[in-house]
């Protein structure tokens, strides 16, 4: 009960509607001015409708230079698994290893994996499309939301979301369960920590000892996002542009990142682990101490401008042609009962442990 109050009164945690339904007016007068309500998927014509959800993740991998791009398989959901082991290996991708959908939302089914037994036992219980991607050891992970104009050189970085990975402090006295009940963020993801049954919840970690608890960068998983825009810089801004002219088709998104150091993410020196398209945000939104929740709905409605000048000069100037609204209706339906499948497979393996 006390955790449902501690939701309800810190909006990072409210539902994604909420910053969706205020903001619904602006989406409709977009969508009378370009005369369509599916003009967004003009933005991004690389991705498979601009990127709002239904896209390959593995395949927009596929999109972005080789220096930047982390050793991944796609495990496809009929895929014999010894087919797979295989391609792990030709691929040289060692344990520990990420699994994650390759069409998923909010780190759901995103699991780090240390066996080849954990994972032949994951694809078993879980039979759909996985990306199997090799384990970065890089110390940090941020999100840069970019948009580029198609008619201009130079874009636009509104966003560096420093992620937090949700960790204890060690006392001396208390177990690990002790502690994670004791810290007001840990506690909330006590259930989802439990999915982890590597984690031993009766040692006691020396006082000062910082334990990390989760490997997964995502909001749902405890990480913790943090306003790091005081991190853009004139290199990073030139990185960006750059490769936005190497990633055919992607004007408008999110890079999930990881990197050592800031100078070394200025230099370029870092690695994607996910290029996302519209249905991404400004992670630095969620940082509810510098940002306040109308702000966030105002840095929204900022951003779907963009997203809205990008999308109609891509179908004026650049003849993208916009998928018809019937069939998109139809995929839409489609992915929506996808993913409360995927919830449900979450919800199952829960109960399980």
């Amino acid at each position: 009960m006390k955790n449902k109050f501690y939701r309800l009164f810190h909006w990072e945690y409210w539902p994604l509607l909420m910053f969706y339904i205020p903001n619904l007016p602006l989406a409709l007068f977009y969508a009378m001015k370009a005369k369509s309500l599916v003009f967004y998927t003009g933005t991004n014509p690389g991705i498979k409708n601009a990127g709002i959800g239904s896209e390959s993740k593995y395949k927009t991998l596929q999109m972005i230079p080789s220096k930047y791009n982390p050793k991944s398989i796609l495990h496809k959901k009929d895929q014999n698994i010894e087919t797979t082991l295989t391609e792990i290996k030709i691929a040289k991708i060692t344990y520990p290893i990420i699994i994650k959908p390759d069409i998923g939302f909010r780190g759901i089914l995103v699991k780090k994996i240390n066996t080849e037994i954990a994972l032949r036992k994951y694809l078993e219980k879980y039979p759909i499309t996985f990306i199997i991607q090799e384990f970065l050891t890089h110390k940090y992970e941020c999100g840069i939301f970019y948009y580029r104009h198609p008619n201009e050189k130079k874009g636009t970085i509104t966003s560096i979301t420093l992620k937090e990975f949700l960790s204890v402090r060690g006392d001396g006295i208390s177990t690990l369960k002790e502690l994670v009940h004791l810290n007001k963020r840990a506690s909330l993801y006590y259930a989802i920590l439990q999915e982890d049954v590597s984690i031993d919840w009766n040692i006691i970690l020396k006082k000062n000892t910082t334990k990390k608890l989760s490997s997964i960068g995502n909001h749902s998983k405890g990480t913790q996002f943090l306003n790091g825009n005081h991190h853009i810089n004139k290199n990073i801004e030139n990185t960006l542009d750059l490769l936005s002219h190497q990633i055919k088709g992607w004007y408008y998104g999110r890079l999930d990142v990881k990197y050592n150091s800031i100078q070394e993410l200025s230099n370029g020196n870092f690695k994607i682990i996910e290029i996302n398209g519209i249905l991404a945000e400004p992670g630095n939104i969620y940082d509810a101490r510098k940002i306040n929740y109308f702000k966030a709905l105002k840095i929204i409605r900022t951003h779907w401008k963009e997203l809205y000048l990008i999308a109609q000069y891509n179908k004026k100037h650049n003849g993208v042609k916009l998928i018809k609204t019937v069939p998109f209706v139809k995929e839409m339906i489609a992915l929506k009962r996808y993913s409360i499948g995927l919830k449900k497979l979450s919800k199952k393996n829960r109960l399980i442990h």
